[in-house]
């Protein structure tokens, strides 16, 4: 998925969570919390618009960034799933362990 590339990295996920807490910002202000270059902080906003994390608005020579819900929506539903298995094979474990310890007291 593009989109775990993106949030890999962890500029991009400082980012994502500046966005987060603050809601839609310009360029310039992201690039007050980072000490690289507004340069290197558009190619992230970039990287990360492009895996559908994020979206932009442009306002005459301002671009604005905020995060993607449908974006969000596919980490989220990924997770889920994920945790769904997790939780099924925990269970299963906890099955086969009571099984166990119910033969051994016999």
């Amino acid at each position: 998925m593009k989109l775990f590339s993106a949030l890999a990295d962890g500029t991009r996920r400082e980012i994502v969570k500046i966005l987060a807490e603050r809601g839609e910002l310009p360029v310039a202000e992201i690039s007050k919390n980072f000490t690289i270059t507004a340069p290197a902080v558009s190619q992230h906003l970039k990287v990360l618009r492009e895996a559908g994390v994020l979206s932009v608005r442009k306002q005459a020579q301002q671009r604005f960034y905020r995060i993607d819900e449908k974006g969000m929506e596919e980490v989220g539903g990924w997770l889920s799933e994920v945790r769904e298995k997790w939780n099924a094979r925990l269970n299963a474990l906890d099955a086969h362990v009571m099984e166990m310890n119910q033969k051994e007291k016999k």
